[in-house]
C-alpha cells in the first residue's frame, strides 16, 4: 500500500527549528541543486528563490555567477533572520534581498523575473498548486521554472532507510523533522499532475534521486 501524505506544519517560525534546519549537512544537495541549475543553462537576471529558508541556495547561486540578483523569499521569520546573517558574513548583501513573502500569494507582478527557483519547498505547503502558479505567473515568457523537492516514499520502511542513511549523523530533532518531510512530500505522479494542469509536460518532472523529484521547464 502506498504512503499516504502526512502534512507537516506549513511554517517553521521558532529559533529552534530555524537554527537545527541550518546545521543541518545540506551541502550536498545544495550543491547538486546549484550544479543541475546552472548545467540547463546561463542564470542571469532577476531570479526568485521560493521558500529560500536560511538562503544557503542563493548564496551559493551568486558565488557561481556573476550575472544575476536574487530574491529570495520566505515565510518564517527564524529562517529569514539567519538567512540575514548568512549573506552578511558572505558579503552577498548587494546581491541577495530578503523578504517575508507567502509564496502562494506574491506580492510580485507577472512576468517580474527571468528565473524562478524553490527547493523543498512544496512539501510543506497542505496545497502546493497555488505557489507552484504563482511561479508560473512572475516568471516571464522565455523565463525558466526550476524547482526540486522530496519524494514521498512508497512505504514507511524505505522512510526509515532513508533517514538512517541520509540523516545518520543529524541529531533526533533533525532526524524527526526529515522523516517528517519525507511523509509530507508528493509523490511523482501527484507533482506530475499539478504541472499538467499548469500547461507544462509531465515529462519535464522527473525523479532525480532516491529521494527528490524535479522540474524544470521553460514557460512559454
Amino acid at each position: 500500500m502506498n504512503l499516504k501524505r502526512v502534512l507537516e506544519p506549513e511554517v517553521m517560525d521558532t529559533e529552534d527549528e530555524a537554527r537545527d534546519y541550518d546545521s543541518m549537512d545540506h551541502a550536498a544537495v545544495n550543491q547538486a541543486f546549484v550544479d543541475d541549475l546552472l548545467a540547463g543553462g546561463e542564470v542571469r537576471g532577476d531570479v526568485i528563490d521560493l521558500g529560500t529558508g536560511t538562503a544557503q541556495i542563493p548564496i551559493l547561486l551568486c558565488q557561481q555567477t556573476d550575472d544575476c540578483r536574487v530574491m529570495a523569499i520566505d515565510l518564517s521569520i527564524a529562517m529569514l533572520d539567519l538567512a540575514r546573517l548568512n549573506i552578511e558574513v558572505n558579503s552577498l548583501i548587494d546581491r541577495i534581498s530578503l523578504a517575508h513573502v507567502d509564496s502562494k500569494s506574491l506580492d510580485y507582478d507577472d512576468d517580474a523575473f527571468d528565473v524562478v527557483i524553490s527547493n523543498s519547498i512544496v512539501h510543506h505547503i497542505p496545497e502546493p498548486s497555488a505557489a507552484i502558479a504563482e511561479a508560473v505567473r512572475v516568471v516571464k515568457p522565455g523565463g525558466r521554472l526550476f524547482f526540486r523537492d522530496l519524494l514521498r516514499p512508497a512505504d514507511g520502511a524505505t522512510v526509515e532507510r532513508l533517514v538512517a542513511t541520509y540523516a545518520a549523523g543529524a541529531d533526533p530533532h533533525q532526524r524527526q523533522m526529515f522523516d517528517d518531510s519525507l511523509r509530507a512530500a508528493l509523490s511523482l505522479d501527484e507533482i506530475r499532475d499539478i504541472i499538467t494542469s499548469l500547461g507544462f509536460d509531465s515529462t519535464s518532472v522527473t525523479a532525480t534521486s532516491d529521494r527528490h523529484w524535479t522540474w524544470d521547464a521553460v514557460r512559454r
